[in-house]
């Protein structure tokens, strides 16, 4: 049965744009589950209004008050954890393991969130000259838009709303159309743990409207954006025109380098999951391998194996490694940079109802389109390399810079190599790539800015200095 959801904000009810919904799918059956309200311009204005004037009270909220309760917002969701997790497997398509992992690591960041607060000092100097003290301090910035994808629906929205809340600032979020379940859920447990009314909001509707508003409005003091490098640049240029900040978390093609001295079955046994896992839909995603020529073919007989294990399939069984698709148009997108590409072999994908697509392993050139875009599915290009000065050059051989991956025993040669790769995150010997406690952020068309770390909190805020005259004179 389809459920119909209204949006509310203040209490009060706010008509969709033309009385429009969006249908929200469950890609594991291509059928319809839940309708949601696209917001017009005004209903978002009138949210914008909402979080303003939550905001200037949650502002003069006493940090231990604000921890509490945002703690309190933690509990309520680790609760409700396998609600959340079947609810956000159904309208993305990750199994439901995957999406407790989603879940789970946006919870992270909201217990460390929670002890930002005491953290935000200013400081005191005598040193502005004779007669002349000064105190910094720093203040939240206001009402902060957050605007989402729909391949971790829970993750990214916790770990924006998480550092600016903390802050002092209010929220509102516009998660994407496809995946708007699971954040609508968010916001109301939100206001359950005792959030002000107001000071988490989430609207859904279109990027063409609800997002371009959220960038374009005046009392929106910074945008968070997580997205395609396309959308992002818009978002960028729209911030510039309104002189607000804005963080930018976009795309990527992230290499995954294997040295021929590497644990070659350690390498080949960490692939699926580097490229596959959430059915590829992950701007870190590892969808370039690049292996060393003398163990090339080697590599290539001990992958295939591991990619037909690669198990897809319901999403609710604990035996499926990945789901389907988000969608039938993104499945054909992935679909189509198949069309000219040299494919070693595949693994298996359900047929029938659902948007399934079997894993991809692709022999491919360093200028193929499939070597240089990102297709947000599960395919992987591979290509080999000479030595380090060649894997160097191939992995910065795209305009991405997010995440990557080295796999060597040789620890010089990792300092090297991670010296010269041009990404915001590189792990040696994993495919680690986000841990709440330190800075992430992408290099070149993968963003602008850090999210994360011990100072995300800082970044919702503006400094302030305040002179004092100490001469009575």
């Amino acid at each position: 049965m389809t459920r119909t959801i209204p949006h509310f904000v203040g209490g009060k009810h706010l008509s969709p744009e033309g009385g429009r919904f969006a249908d929200v799918f469950d890609p594991s059956t291509g059928s319809v589950q839940a309708r949601v309200p696209l917001a017009s311009a005004d209903a978002v204005a009138a949210v914008i209004a909402n979080a303003e004037a939550a905001q200037a009270a949650w502002a003069a909220t006493n940090p231990q008050k604000r921890a509490r309760v945002l703690l309190r917002f933690l509990d309520l969701v680790q609760r409700e954890m396998t609600e959340l997790a079947e609810l956000l497997a159904s309208e993305h398509g990750k199994t439901v393991d995957d999406a407790k992992g989603d879940i789970q690591r946006g919870l992270e960041v909201i217990e460390f969130s929670a002890g930002a607060p005491h953290l935000l000092k200013g400081e005191y100097s005598t040193g502005a000259g004779a007669g002349i003290d000064v105190y910094s301090m720093r203040q939240p910035l206001g009402v902060v838009a957050a605007i989402t994808p729909f391949n971790f629906p829970a993750m990214i929205p916790l770990w924006k709303a998480g550092p600016a809340l903390a802050a002092g600032n209010a929220v509102v979020l516009k998660p994407a159309e496809l995946t708007p379940l699971t954040a609508i859920r968010l916001g109301e447990l939100a206001l359950e743990a005792g959030l002000p009314e107001g000071l988490f909001e989430v609207v859904t509707g279109s990027g063409s409207v609800v997002g371009q508003r959220l960038v374009e409005h005046p009392d929106v003091r910074k945008v968070v954006f997580t997205g395609s490098t396309e959308v992002g640049i818009e978002v960028a240029a729209g911030c510039a025109r309104a002189l607000k900040p804005v963080t930018l978390e976009l795309g990527g093609k992230s290499a995954n380098i294997v040295f021929a001295d590497a644990d070659l079955e350690k390498a080949v046994a960490a692939v699926p999951g580097s490229v596959f896992d959430n059915a590829g839909q992950d701007c870190c995603a590892r969808s370039r391998l690049l292996v060393q020529r003398s163990v090339y073919d080697r590599f290539l007989e001990l992958l295939e194996p591991a990619v037909r294990a690669w198990r897809v399939g319901d999403p609710s069984s604990a035996d499926t490694d990945m789901g389907p698709l988000i969608s039938a148009a993104h499945r054909d997108t992935v679909s189509g940079f198949l069309d000219d590409a040299n494919i070693a072999f595949r693994g298996s994908a359900p047929q029938g109802d659902g948007f399934w697509f079997a894993p991809a392993v692709v022999l491919a050139d360093p200028s193929d389109r499939i070597a240089q875009q990102e297709v947000f599915g599960p395919v992987v290009a591979v290509m080999p390399f000479d030595d380090e000065a060649d894997a160097i050059r191939l992995a910065n051989d795209t305009a991405y810079g997010l995440a990557g991956s080295i796999w060597t025993e040789n620890l010089g040669r990792a300092v090297r190599v991670s010296r010269g790769v041009q990404s915001g995150v590189l792990s040696v010997n994993s495919h680690a790539s986000v841990r709440y406690a330190t800075p992430f952020g992408g290099m070149k068309a993968s963003g602008l800015g850090r999210e994360l770390g011990p100072d995300a909190a800082e970044h919702f805020t503006e400094t302030k200095n305040v002179f004092f005259a100490t001469d009575d004179a």
